[in-house]
Formats: structure tokens, sequence, C-alpha cells
């Protein structure tokens, strides 16, 4: 039988091309891979950058907030000369609202001023010759018990704060105490620089830490006094061991009507009557702020808090700034127009 002429047999198939094909495929993959990889860290560099550069807004905006509130604390200073009368209360501006200052479309501005002098100074507890203050120690005993706390002890502070390795009796605690925990750690062997380290205290649980923290500074000098006018009422009531929540009660009513103008003016109200209080370690004026911002950027938030100092002349002197505490903005809000 012959073939026509038309009909042709099949070719035979071509492993070459075969393979190209297989090559040019894999090739692709690679290539969609390699650009699906730049796409997602070129994606992770942008939202870095663009973090990098709202939290750094941020940071610029808080510190403008911060001059915002140094501001304010100076013109209540002013104000206070003006009157004749440098005292601070919580009927000031200042101590009672939060503030909300106008900035552009896309972000918010808050800023918030907290008295500090109105609380104890855990570090006037170690003087600066080393020595135990027996009239701090003897308020922070006080207003532990007044706050339910039975877990930790004074003692333990004070050891925490000195520069020794004895323990200032059965309730304290030194290196060895806390080497033998995991982690160990030793003890600060000199002032707080924070309340946060208080955490770090033998006995302190987180529920203790809450309810403690608001009470107490840690301001960086020893013998500061408390401001009976913005001490909240746990503190006025570790003042001695014999005033009652009741007492201290009327105390406060009284120095809403008139904020106490001496220290004597506070110790003559009729609640202190025959307990022998006297004027030591207590005052009338602040000198330590912090200052709370919370900054809104494009939906990204910056927080800062400063810690200020403002001698008897009004000048403002930045001591830190933390960057790491959270619900700073607590106050009623006020809302600040352009034109202030």
């Amino acid at each position: 039988m012959k073939l026509s002429r038309t009909a042709r047999a099949p070719r035979a198939a071509n492993p070459q091309r075969g393979v190209a094909l297989i090559m040019v495929l894999l090739a692709m993959a690679l290539v969609v891979t390699l650009v699906a990889g730049m796409m997602q860290i070129q994606s992770l560099r942008i939202y870095k950058t663009s973090h990098y550069l709202a939290q750094s807004e941020g940071k610029n905006i808080a510190i403008g907030a911060e001059a915002f509130a140094e501001q304010l604390l100076y013109k209540d200073y002013e104000d206070d000369q003006e009157d004749g009368v440098m005292i601070d209360s919580p009927d000031e501006v200042w101590a009672q609202y939060s503030a909300v200052i106008p900035y552009d479309e896309t972000s918010v501005v808050e800023v918030q001023i907290n008295d500090l002098s109105g609380r104890i100074n855990l570090n006037n507890l170690v003087d600066a010759s080393g020595n135990v203050n027996d009239l701090t120690r003897d308020r922070l005993t006080r207003l532990l018990q007044i706050l339910d706390i039975s877990n930790v002890r004074v003692e333990a502070l004070i050891d925490w704060i000195d520069d020794n390795d004895q323990t200032v009796n059965a309730y304290g605690a030194e290196d060895g105490e806390y080497l033998g925990l995991d982690p160990p750690y030793r003890t600060g062997n000199q002032p707080f620089t924070s309340v946060s380290e208080l955490r770090l205290i033998t006995g302190m649980t987180e529920e203790a830490y809450r309810k403690l923290v608001p009470y107490v500074a840690a301001l960086p000098v020893t013998g500061t006094t408390i401001n009976v006018n913005m001490a909240p009422a746990p503190v006025l009531q570790s003042l001695h061991e014999n005033l009652t929540a009741a007492q201290i009660e009327t105390v406060i009513e009284q120095r809403e009507d008139e904020p106490f103008e001496t220290v004597q003016d506070f110790l003559a109200l009729g609640a202190f009557a025959g307990l022998g209080l006297n004027s030591n370690g207590l005052g009338i004026r602040s000198e330590f702020f912090d200052i709370a911002s919370r900054i809104t950027v494009n939906d990204r938030l910056y927080r800062l808090v400063t810690t200020l100092y403002r001698d008897p002349q009004g000048a403002m002197y930045t001591i830190r700034r933390d960057e790491s505490q959270t619900n700073l903005i607590t106050k009623e809000p006020y809302q600040l127009s352009m034109d202030g």
C-alpha cells in the first residue's frame, strides 16, 4: 500500500521545546515570587516609615503641648503674685480640666496637668544623710493601712532606697531577698526614679500597686512638703492615726469652699483639734507636676508624660520624660479655640 502525497507521518515530540517551556514557567514563578516578596518588604518599609514619621510628628507636637502647659503654670504663678496669695488648689483651671488643642484635621492634641506635690514623696523616707525620716515612714505606714494594703511594708521601701545591705528590721528586704527570685535582681540602693519601681518591691501585687500609685510620687529631691490644698483624702487621713474618713470629708468640703492660704489655717480646723498635729512636712504650694500629653496623628497615638519642677520664681525645669504610660487623660476636657 502506498501513502498518498498529502498524508504525512506525525512528527516526534521535541523534548528540548518541553524543557524550555518548563524553564520559562519556572522563571515566571520565580519572578512572581520575588516581586511579591519585594512588594511585601516595600509595604513593610512604607508602614515603618509612616509610623516613624507619625511618631516623630507626635513627639514634636507633644513637646509643643508641654510648652503650652508650662505657660499655663507660669500664668498661674503670675496670677498668684498679682493676688498676693501664693497657693495651688483644685479650683484652679489647670487642675480642673484637660485641654483639647486645635491642630489640624487629622490630629488631636490632648494635654493634662497633674499635681505631684499633694502626694507622699517616696524619697522622703530616707534623707540625704541616709537617715530614715520617721514622719514620712509613719505617714506611709498609715496610708497602706487606709488603702487596705497588707502585703507590702514600708520597711521594704526604705531598704530599697538606703545604700546599705542591712535590713531595717524583720519586715525589710535587701539583696538576699531579691536575689532568690526568678529572675533575680538587686535593690535600687538609691532614691526611686519612678513610682513604677514599686512593682519590684517584695510583696507588691498589681492590685496593691494600682491602689497606691495615685497617692505617692518619686520626686528627685528629699524634704519636700505635702500641699494640703491638693492632697487627696487618703493622704490627708495619713497625717495622723486618729483621723477618720468622715473627718477628712469635712476638711475637703471646707477646702472646696475656700482653699487654705496658710498651713496654720489648715491646722486650725476642728477636725485636728487635740491631735497635736504640726506643720512639719506640710505646705500650700505645688512645685512638681506631671504634664500628660496624648497626640493622635493619622490614627496613630503618641503618649508623653513630662515631670516638671517649678521653682519659687516661676521658672520651669524638665526632670524627665516618659513615653510608656497609658490612661493619661482623665479630667473633663476643655476645648480651646484657635483664637484662645
